[in-house]
């Protein structure tokens, strides 16, 4: 996927320079895109779209802004958890539709269709879970910083399995899902990636 875009350029069109939230995001952002480099470095078997994917991990919190977050400088009207589908509704409404699947699929460890309406969740009623290389490298790599410290500390699997859990079990086993593609995978299993999550 051969796009040319300035992610900087598109997060400063909705947070303006010097304000709280685009330095957040801008470091957020690269941190997260980081840490799936690093990964995919290490995953020989992968065969992940590196420009993509720096790309989609800067823009993947596009739509915070739309969230009640105060923390993170958003003064918005939506639950935190509707971040994913806004930024996806900004990034569509850019012609990035590739790069929004990645913010609506990384929210939680992606969130299926039964878990939205078991929940109550004040989401559309679909699967959203991540599929491609890229959404899933970047679901992971997320897990590691939080927002919140601006990235200050780089969680351990035990700190994210533990935030996980809080919320519901499958993120937890999504997680570790992740986790075993892409720190056990032997190159010859590849093929076997594509069969991933259970909604």
């Amino acid at each position: 996927m051969d796009i040319s875009i300035d992610p900087e350029a598109i997060i400063t069109n909705f947070y303006p320079t010097g304000s709280f939230t685009r330095d957040l995001l801008l470091r957020h952002g690269e941190l997260v895109g980081r840490k799936a480099l690093e990964i995919l470095d290490r995953a020989p078997w992968l065969a992940a779209d590196r420009q993509f994917l720096i790309q989609a991990a800067m823009l993947h919190d596009i739509g915070i802004g739309r969230t009640r977050s105060p923390k993170l400088g958003c003064m918005g009207t939506l639950p935190y958890v509707c971040h994913g589908v806004e930024g996806r509704e900004i990034l569509d409404g850019l012609g990035l539709n590739h790069h929004g699947l990645v913010c609506e699929r990384h929210v939680g460890v992606g969130i299926s269709e039964c878990q939205a309406v078991r929940r109550k969740l004040p989401l559309p009623v679909r699967d959203m879970l991540p599929l491609s290389v890229e959404e899933r490298l970047i679901c992971y790599a997320d897990k590691f910083f939080s927002k919140t410290d601006n990235g200050r500390h780089e969680k351990t699997i035990d700190e994210i399995i533990a935030g996980l859990v809080r919320f519901e079990a499958d993120y937890a086993d999504r997680f570790l899902t992740l986790h075993r593609l892409f720190t056990c995978m032997p190159v010859d299993s590849a093929v076997q990636a594509g069969t991933f999550f259970n909604p």
